[in-house]
């Protein structure tokens, strides 16, 4: 199941890094995406709810990002950790399905495998500033 998830969230970024950039109609990415990968309807159900949830707060999620990370103002933060910082707020402090330990390695799994060099610490240490609002 931990594959399947990962997996799962890694089209979650796709689909928010692609409506993002290119300002696309949400449901019909992660439509277009799931269409070609072999996940279960479960798992299906997943990308949607965080891809809806990141974009649905992403208004809030982005206050969180500017105030932790005040240095980088959100649109000049690279795309790929931008979307990565957003789906992982919006699992940590609106899904709360998922450990925040457990968000916070995946995010910095995604951010190794698609940012840059110095993506996986940038994203790790706005993260760990987000787990910290939790245990107040």
């Amino acid at each position: 199941m931990a594959g399947k998830r990962h997996k799962s969230r890694r089209i979650a970024l796709q689909a928010l890094y692609e409506i993002d950039s290119v300002s696309r109609n949400d449901e019909a990415v992660v439509a277009r995406l799931l269409a070609g990968v072999d996940l279960s309807e479960e798992n299906q159900a997943f990308v949607r709810d965080l891809v809806r949830g990141a974009i649905e707060h992403r208004e809030e999620i982005d206050g969180h990002i500017q105030r932790l990370a005040p240095a980088w103002p959100v649109a000049q933060i690279a795309l790929i950790d931008r979307n990565i910082l957003r789906l992982a707020i919006f699992e940590i402090l609106f899904d709360n399905k998922v450990p925040v330990k457990v968000a916070i390695n995946e995010a910095v799994e995604l951010a190794k495998a698609f940012g840059s060099e110095s993506s996986a610490k940038f994203v790790n240490g706005v993260l760990r500033s987000v787990s910290e609002l939790t245990s107040r």
